[in-house]
């Protein structure tokens, strides 16, 4: 048996795909990677089990080249009992119908004909043939136009999507390997002229800059390929303490995030930029450097309480006191405001996620003691409709202990409160507009209940269920 199938062979020995009873649909473009990868593929499954689908889509770049490469994949198909789907899609019209370039186009198109083959065979993996070259060439043109870790890591052996798994196992193979392996196999290929056009950056690299680059380093390619995979293994690292980080820092609000400025501070910079990557993963720009820097550095700094800035795609940042929120803007929270009749009630705020419990009792209320989550109040001093309420320009309280009054806005300024949740704060107001309190801040010094108080309204907030 060929030396070079015998290590695809042992590298991909454990490898579920494998197993007899599967079925693995094949990317075959008719070019001597893929034809190859056919080769390898049919071979082992005589004696595992699992059965191959040559999946090969003519993208009608080239007329009568690509029809050549279409009946090519066919016959050899055909030749050696391979099952055989294709497709012939006018890729250049739908290039015209949505400006795509015309690699993302005949991706966008290819990979789909691959999903569909799948579904139809029941496969649980797509082979590509993606060689070591391929993956030389990714991580450079990657470098050139910058990235980071992740990217570096260049093409992933497998990915994963949904219930179907895409594999490359070719990926530590050079083209010259390959090469070799069909002409001792007697396998067939085809060459596509468009790979010695200069028209695409990919082939630029391969053709010009590769090569001059290797009269400094003959072994650049093994290199990169090396970088390749130790980039890709601390990429993994990273990504799974960057999703322990923000499990542990950050809670989920709406459709964007709370995070915990202390504990973002005690984080290393790179798990801080791995974390807001994390969370800007849904947006087109997630992986611009200077977008994640500006969030990261905006929740880290002392000095940013306040701060606020639209970080693009409805997103915006903002910075309060211990807290940061990082998603879409919020929409507008109309004021609320609820009677509340008499002295025995439940009003639920759902603005506030609480219920106020109001409770009329035979008792003076002078030795009663009051906690963050109640008040009492002299039955005779209040004047009802009382009013549960959100805040309001100019709003005043008069504390309890204290001479004079207090804007309320200062006293959310004092108690830390978040701008964003001052107004969800309920206030508790009389029929005079007088505030007599605000759960877990202060009481007001009106209609304290005394000796001589003959009942009492008791007041207390739940959360709301």
């Amino acid at each position: 048996m060929d030396d070079l199938l015998l290590r695809v062979m042992e590298e991909t020995s454990e490898e579920i795909w494998r197993a007899p009873g599967q079925t693995v649909v094949a990317a075959v473009s008719g070019g001597p990677d893929s034809m190859a990868l056919l080769h390898m593929l049919k071979t082992m499954a005589e004696t595992d089990g699992f059965r191959v689908v040559a999946a090969h889509v003519n993208h009608r770049f080239r007329g009568e080249e690509s029809d050549a490469e279409e009946e090519l994949v066919k016959q050899v198909a055909r030749s050696w009992q391979v099952a055989c789907e294709t497709a012939a899609i006018d890729v250049p019209a739908y290039i015209a119908a949505t400006g795509l370039n015309p690699q993302s186009a005949a991706r966008e198109k290819r990979y789909a004909f691959l999903r569909e083959v799948a579904r139809r065979n029941g496969a649980s993996a797509i082979a590509l043939g993606h060689h070591a070259d391929d993956q030389a060439e990714t991580v450079l043109m990657r470098f050139l136009r910058g990235t980071g870790i992740g990217g570096m890591a260049g093409i992933p052996y497998r990915r994963r999507e949904k219930d179907l798994e895409l594999i490359r196992p070719l990926l530590r193979i050079t083209k010259r390997e390959l090469l070799e392996y069909g002409v001792r196999n007697g396998v067939p290929h085809a060459v596509d002229s468009s790979n010695a056009k200069r028209d695409y950056f990919r082939n630029k690299v391969r053709l010009d800059l590769l090569p001059m680059l290797e009269q400094y380093n003959p072994q650049l390619r093994a290199a990169l390929v090396r970088l390749s995979e130790l980039a890709a293994a601390e990429n993994e690292y990273m990504e799974a303490e960057a999703g322990k980080a923000l499990a542990e820092s950050a809670v989920r609000k709406e459709e964007g995030w709370l995070i915990d400025r202390r504990r973002f501070r005690s984080l290393h910079v790179a798990l801080q930029r791995r974390m807001i990557k994390l969370i800007l993963s849904c947006l087109e720009n997630a992986n611009d450097f200077g977008q994640v820097e500006v969030v990261a550095q905006a929740i880290a700094s002392e000095r940013t309480a306040g701060y606020r800035a639209d970080i693009g795609g409805g997103w915006i940042v903002a910075c309060e006191y211990d807290e940061a929120y990082l998603g879409p803007q919020p929409s507008v929270r109309p004021g609320f405001a609820y009677a509340v009749s008499g002295p025995d009630a439940d009003i639920a705020v759902p603005e506030a996620k609480v219920v106020f419990r109001l409770r009329s009792l035979d008792e003076s209320g002078s030795s009663l003691a009051e906690s963050q989550r109640e008040a009492f109040f002299d039955l005779a001093a209040l004047r009802f409709p009382l009013t549960i309420r959100s805040r309001r320009p100019g709003d005043r309280l008069e504390p309890l202990g204290l001479k004079g009054s207090k804007k309320v806005q200062d006293m959310f300024v004092d108690a830390k409160i978040p701008r964003s949740l001052r107004d969800a704060v309920p206030l508790l107001a009389d029929a005079d507009g007088r505030i007599l309190w605000i759960p877990g801040l202060r009481r007001s010094r009106h209609a304290v209940p005394d000796a001589g108080t003959r009942k009492t309204v008791r007041v207390f907030v739940e959360e709301l269920r």
